[in-house]
């Protein structure tokens, strides 16, 4: 078990929600805290002190000690002032870890948090990882002169992603503008989730849960619930609400949570004043109940009073409030942004429309106001989701396996740690660890993986004893690995003079990848080659190293509708392409390189068990003798081989 320091300058675990500068990252913080400590590790959260009267150690739940640091005054700042600080809150840590003691691993969240965390990298030799919750150049983008960060942000987030030891990405959006803006290593990001603790967030009695929040039990209820600032894009959400009451004629109600105190004084949430304009200006000014900010214990009733839960802001870096939402139940209209394109399932779980587009907000909140039936079935659904892949245990358990190839790096290259005046560590170090790493993760799969190729190879066989072929597919270094697969078995790969072998790769078209993605759009490139080439008994072997891939996961989902057998090579979590496999071998680590080095040799072995089963005229059968973890099931209903019951996999995200 870990010594672990969760660093916040600005968010502490302590806050009350809802204000200007008191949101997910708050959450976040607490909740990985607190479910860090219940997986046996030992964990403090440094946040700075904002109130005389906070105590500087304060013991808060059983594992979790939150620190108070006096950096500047002790009151609340806006988080842009803050950035003069962070020299005294440095020095700080540096003194209270000289007096207790080093952490194992810094986390840090937040760029300012992360600037910390780097000096402190460099002065002790302690490795760190961040999750950066939000990124400059993004909020810049969308935000343009009405942000207040000083441009310094920009150098500072640059050197965090050259120097963090791993960088918690929180969706797939948030991993490419990492890569895209930033440079980022792929190799050293790592996509988790934020999430939802199922002992806090379940569905109540809808009718219930409004008479206890005294609203009318029979009126129809729509909720906007989170930070008061303008890029959330509330007024979006009442402009949209405005439309669609209007056009269905229903006596309906917008119910707006959040602010600076439980009162919705715009004295004291300046945003307040400009909303309820914009509500009178729309005409449905006795429609919007502004309730100011509430306890975190009574948001339950809040989601559960709601037949839709609406959050459309102008971008998002990964959003909690919709998890919450799906998990009492309530389908989440939301924007096509940052994380809740990753977790609202467009037309299953909810609906999606584009920013700062109230005219789309409110044709699809009609659409749901108007189908009850339909928004129960996508409340069942997003329950259904969230409790599957983003629980708070779930998140703590991945972050947990980070920390533990951190220290398992550490361990090997002890030089690679002592960063002198900034400079990068030697190359041989470097490569040192890059050894060790992979070596680790092949000594791993040997025993996870061994039945499961196997198993893989036999589907294989006996697709091609049957008569059909195996299209293979994926992005990038996965689409070479396609590529090579294919022409190791339509030409040979060991034994000469066997048949060749029907094999296409779906990534070696490029003038249908070029133009299908240019004129139509990347996502289902793969997924139109699965319905023009595919045909039951054919088998999909998709090769990603994260499982997120949209068009991964869209040419899985069209194979197991044509009755195409889907074979998958993962890493990490396995991603939503985990469930769409019938056969999934899953690396069990979530270091890019790795994985990929690893899906190599699997591919490897496939090929030459495939060849040596068809030269030797073996009967086409998957093995008899396989473990209790392969089980045989017809294609297109549930996995043939059960995911493998590693470390990474198990993890509820």
């Amino acid at each position: 078990m870990k010594r672990i320091a969760l660093i916040s300058e600005h968010a502490s675990p302590l806050a009350s929600l809802g204000g200007t500068d008191a949101g997910g990252q708050n959450v976040y913080v607490a909740q990985v805290a607190r479910h860090l400590a219940e997986l046996g590790h030992t964990v403090d959260v440094f946040t700075r002190r904002d109130a005389a009267h906070l105590p500087q150690v304060m013991n808060w739940v059983p594992g979790v000690r939150v620190i108070h640091v006096p950096a500047g005054p002790a009151r609340v700042l806006p988080k842009e002032d803050l950035l003069p600080l962070m020299g005294d809150f440095t020095r700080f840590m540096a003194s209270f870890m000289a007096r207790e003691g080093q952490y194992d691993l810094l986390h840090a969240n937040f760029w300012m948090s992360g600037l910390v965390a780097a000096d402190l990298k460099r002065q002790l030799g302690v490795p760190f990882v961040i999750t950066f919750h939000a990124l400059g150049k993004v909020r810049r983008l969308h935000q343009g002169e009405a942000d207040g960060f000083p441009d310094d942000r920009f150098a500072i987030e640059e050197r965090l992603v050259r120097e963090a030891d791993r960088i918690v990405a929180e969706c797939p959006q948030d991993e490419a503008d990492l890569r895209d803006l930033y440079d980022a290593d792929p190799a050293r990001i790592v996509t988790v989730p934020c999430g939802f603790d199922p002992a806090e967030f379940t569905p109540r009695g809808r009718r219930e849960a409004r008479i206890r929040l005294g609203l009318d039990p029979d009126e129809t209820v729509v909720l906007q619930l989170g930070r008061m600032v303008r890029r959330k894009g509330v007024d979006d959400a009442i402009r949209g609400f405005a439309r669609a009451t209007r056009q269905l004629g229903i006596p309906a109600r917008l119910l707006v949570v959040g602010g600076n105190s439980p009162d919705p004084d715009p004295a004291l949430t300046p945003e307040l004043g400009r909303l309820r304009e914009v509500a009178r200006e729309e005409g449905v000014e006795d429609r919007v109940t502004f309730t100011g900010s509430r306890e975190r214990a009574h948001l339950r009733d809040y989601y559960s009073a709601a037949d839709v839960f609406i959050s459309t802001p102008w971008y998002e870096p990964f959003g909690i409030t919709p998890l919450e939402a799906m998990a009492c139940g309530t389908p989440v209209l939301g924007a096509q942004v940052g994380g809740i394109q990753y977790t609202v399932v467009d037309g299953v779980t909810g609906a999606l429309v584009p920013p700062r587009n109230p005219d789309a907000l409110g044709e699809r909140l009609g659409e749901l106001l108007a189908d009850p039936a339909r928004r129960e079935r996508m409340g069942q659904a997003a329950l259904e989701r969230v409790r599957t892949h983003f629980t708070w245990e779930g998140v703590a358990r991945q972050l947990a396996e980070v920390y533990r190839e951190v220290g398992e790096e550490v361990e090997r290259v002890i030089p690679a740690l002592a960063l002198h005046s900034g400079h990068r560590a030697a190359p041989d170090a470097a490569v040192e660890r890059a050894f060790g790493n992979l070596i680790a993760t092949l000594t791993r799969a040997r025993s996870e993986l061994q039945p499961q190729i196997v198993a893989a190879a036999g589907a294989i066989v006996a697709c091609f004893e049957r008569g059909g072929k195996v299209l293979v597919c994926g992005n990038g270094g996965s689409a070479a690995d396609a590529q090579h697969f294919a022409a190791e078995l339509v030409g040979r790969f060991l034994i000469p003079g066997r048949r060749g072998l029907p094999v296409i790769s779906l990534t070696a078209d490029s003038a249908m990848l070029t133009a299908w993605s240019n004129d139509i759009g990347f996502g289902d490139v793969f997924a139109r080659q699965v319905e023009a080439f595919g045909q039951p008994g054919d088998l999909l072997l998709t090769i990603s190293t994260s499982g997120r891939s949209p068009n991964i996961v869209a040419a899985m989902e069209a194979a197991r509708a044509r009755g195409v057998t889907t074979l998958a090579l993962l890493g990490g979590s396995g991603g939503d392409a985990l469930v769409l496999a019938d056969l999934p071998l899953l690396v069990p680590s979530t270091d890019t390189p790795r994985i990929q080095e690893v899906h190599i040799l699997a591919l490897h072995l496939i090929c030459e068990l495939v060849e040596e089963q068809i030269s030797a005229g073996v009967p086409a059968h998957l093995p008899t003798a396989l473990p209790a973890s392969v089980r045989l099931t017809p294609p297109g209903s549930t996995p043939l081989i059960s995911a493998p019951t590693s470390s990474a996999q198990g993890v509820n995200v």
